[in-house]
């Protein structure tokens, strides 16, 4: 309803005195909506009075905009606590060994790890090849069901150090009657550091990024020695 006065209030809250426009949500003109609607019916025609339904229909619709808008503002805030516990936890991982789904890792200072599972005892031949496909290391173990990691000390069969680099792990494993039992593979590696600046904050394992999702475990260091694959 036109009623000059309340029109003016509104227009007032909305851009300000004049000539300096001010940017204002629907949470600041709330009491101002009340006081127009108040206003509208307490000058409306006696005569032709206006439906009091369609206001408290407003009303209520103004009142769930309402409702979101702060629905929004407690999202945000849970969000940014979100990225914050994010970022603690990632920098806790700088240093660790972690275990990573894949099969390509990064060879380094007469270290590169594995982490497998095999789904019940088997015999296994692992094959180890370098960037450029060609097999450096072949050997044959004994696996036990569940998760074993494998440390690589980085030479060949001849015993010849390779250089440092990716190297692949593949692995064909059978049971005690001959079937094929399935391996999965994860790498490991040690976090060199880490990029809070990025959002999900990524984890740099062996020159690659990584996102935590993709973090399987850390894994307890293992010297060469104690489990190499020469």
């Amino acid at each position: 309803m036109a009623v000059d006065g309340v029109t003016t209030s509104v227009t007032s809250a909305v851009t300000g005195s004049g000539t300096k426009p001010t940017t204002v949500t629907l949470a600041d003109n709330f009491q101002t909506f009340l006081t127009l609607l108040t206003t509208q019916l307490k000058n409306q025609n006696p005569l032709d009075p206006l439906d009091t339904n369609q206001f408290t229909q407003q009303l209520v619709q103004f009142a769930q905009v309402e409702q979101q808008l702060k629905s929004n503002d407690q999202l945000a805030a849970l969000l940014s606590v979100q990225q914050s516990m994010q970022t603690t936890q990632a920098l806790g991982y700088v240093g660790h060994i972690v275990a990573i789904e894949g099969r390509t890792t990064t060879l380094a200072n007469g270290r590169a790890g594995w982490s497998f599972n095999a789904t019940k005892p088997s015999t296994a031949t692992i094959n180890i090849q370098n960037a450029a496909g060609s097999t450096v290391y072949t050997g044959t173990f004994s696996l036990q069901a569940g998760t074993q990691n494998f440390v690589w000390d980085g030479k060949n069969n001849s015993g010849n150090a390779m250089p440092d680099g990716e190297y692949t792990m593949s692995i064909t494993a059978t049971d005690a009657s001959g079937q094929t039992v399935a391996v999965s593979t994860e790498t490991q590696g040690v976090v060199d550091s880490v990029d809070v600046s990025k959002s999900p904050p990524v984890l740099n394992v062996g020159g690659k990024d990584y996102t935590i999702d993709k973090i399987k475990r850390v894994v307890r260091y293992q010297a060469p020695a104690e489990s190499s694959g020469s």
